[in-house]
């Protein structure tokens, strides 16, 4: 099984100014708690990512008011990614290695294309597969 089969197409993106209002728009519109945020419009190379707990860890857990704040200034950066075209095992293995939730999917320019959440996973992939998965990823060091 590949990643094509299993991942959320087109997903909602931000960009490095983006404001939060906007990506908490996002993620409740789309009932997503991870928006990957891309160089613009025209280049869809993604930067960072922004989970919800992003969000609280990074303003209000500071201090800060979200609604005066933007992506760049919460993102996570140092994008994992997969392509269309990797087996589900190598992404679980991806996902499980670097402790991460969810991946983004790119194509074969390096533009955001789709993501896969552990969820996704869980819904397609054998029990013992989405067992180990979960377990690993949700080992604290």
């Amino acid at each position: 099984m590949k990643v094509r089969e299993i991942m959320k197409a087109d997903p909602a993106y931000a960009t490095l100014d983006t404001s939060l209002h906007n990506v908490a728009q996002m993620m409740m519109d789309n009932d997503c708690g991870c928006i990957p945020v891309i160089e613009n419009e025209e280049n869809r190379k993604p930067l960072g990512v922004i989970t919800d707990r992003d969000m609280t860890i990074r303003t209000i857990a500071h201090n800060k008011n979200p609604l005066n704040m933007i992506a760049g200034e919460v993102m996570t950066d140092g994008v994992v990614t997969v392509t269309p075209d990797t087996s589900i095992d190598d992404c679980v293995a991806i996902m499980d290695g670097n402790q991460i939730r969810r991946i983004i999917v790119v194509d074969e320019a390096g533009d955001l294309c789709g993501i896969v959440a552990q969820a996704d996973v869980a819904r397609h992939a054998p029990l013992f597969e989405t067992a180990v998965l979960v377990k690993d990823i949700s080992v604290t060091a």
